[in-house]
C-alpha cells in the first residue's frame, strides 16, 4: 500500500493562493492575512487622487473664470450699445430740432434756397443802390454773399444755427467774410432801422406783420425786395421774374404817406 500524502492545513492552503496572486500582481508581503501593496504603489496612488483633485478644483477655476470673462465682455458690449445709442440720439436731437423748432413758432418760415434766377432778380432790383443790405431769413447765405460781391456790406439773419454757420464758411470760402455778417436771431426781435435795402424770404401768414414792422423802423430811402410772395398793402415799384423766381421791390418813399410826412416837415424847417 502506498504511504497517503501527509494533510496541509485548509487555511494555510487558502494563504498560498493568496499569495501566488499577490506575486503576480506585483505585492511583496501580507500583513495579518491581508494583502498589503507595495510602498511605491501605495504613493502613486496616492500620488493620482491628488493629481485628480488638483485637476478638478482648476478645471472648476477655469469654468468660473471663463464665465466672469464672459459676463464681463457682456457688460462692455451692452456698455458700448448703450452708449452708441444715446451718442446717435443726442446728434439727431442736435441736427432735428434747429429746423423743427422754427415750425413750432406761430409763423413758420421754412428753409428753402433761392434759386439762382431769383438771386439774379434780386440783384437786379439793388442796381443802383448802395449801403448796408439785411436779408431776413438768409438760409445757407446766398443772396447775403451774392450782394457782398456787388460791393454791398450785407448781413443775414437767420433762426436755424446751422445755416448760419454753413452761411460763415461760404462767405469765407468765397472769399468776402470781411463784407458779410451772419447772426442767429429771431427777425421779430431785430431792428433794421439802420438798413437802407431788405430783402425778405417769407411766407403769406408773416408779411402783413412784417410789413407794419418795416415801416415802422425804416427811413423812407429804404428798398424792401419780397421774395416769392408780395406784401399784402404795398404797391410795387418794381417787380421782375415770374412764378417763383418772381421778386417785388417798393421804395418806402412811396408807400404809407412818406412822401406827405416830409411835405409836412419842410414848411416848419423853414419857418
Amino acid at each position: 500500500m502506498l504511504p497517503r500524502p501527509p494533510r496541509r492545513d485548509a487555511s494555510a492552503l487558502v494563504r498560498a493562493g493568496l499569495r501566488a496572486c499577490a506575486e503576480d500582481s506585483g505585492a511583496t508581503h501580507f500583513a495579518g492575512g491581508t494583502y498589503v501593496a507595495p510602498p511605491a504603489d501605495r504613493s502613486g496612488r496616492a500620488r493620482h487622487g491628488v493629481m485628480s483633485k488638483v485637476l478638478a478644483k482648476e478645471s472648476h477655476a477655469a469654468g468660473r473664470q471663463e464665465d466672469c470673462e464672459g459676463g464681463s465682455r457682456r457688460r462692455s458690449w451692452g456698455l458700448l450699445v448703450t452708449a452708441g445709442v444715446g451718442g446717435t440720439l443726442v446728434a439727431l436731437y442736435a441736427v432735428v430740432t434747429p429746423f423743427v423748432t422754427p415750425a413750432l413758432r406761430k409763423v413758420c418760415l421754412p428753409f428753402v434756397p433761392a434759386t439762382s434766377t431769383q438771386i439774379q432778380n434780386v440783384l437786379k432790383m439793388l442796381e443802383n443802390r448802395s449801403g448796408s443790405l439785411a436779408d431776413i431769413g438768409s438760409g445757407d447765405g446766398r443772396i447775403v454773399i451774392a450782394a457782398a460781391k456787388r460791393g454791398f456790406k450785407a448781413v443775414g439773419y437767420e433762426l436755424n444755427p446751422w445755416l448760419v454757420w454753413y452761411s460763415r464758411y461760404r462767405a469765407w470760402r468765397d472769399g468776402v467774410h470781411q463784407n458779410t455778417k451772419f447772426y442767429i436771431s429771431d427777425l421779430w426781435k431785430v431792428s433794421f432801422s439802420h438798413y437802407t435795402n431788405v430783402v425778405v424770404f417769407g411766407v403769406p401768414q408773416m408779411m402783413p406783420q412784417l410789413e407794419k414792422k418795416l415801416e415802422e423802423e425804416l427811413q423812407c430811402n429804404a428798398r424792401i425786395i419780397a421774395c416769392r410772395f408780395p406784401f399784402p398793402c404795398w404797391i410795387p415799384d418794381h417787380t421782375a421774374g415770374e412764378g417763383i423766381d418772381t421778386v417785388w421791390a417798393y421804395d418806402l418813399k412811396h408807400s404809407r404817406g412818406c412822401e406827405t410826412k416830409s411835405l409836412e416837415i419842410t414848411p416848419e424847417t423853414e419857418s
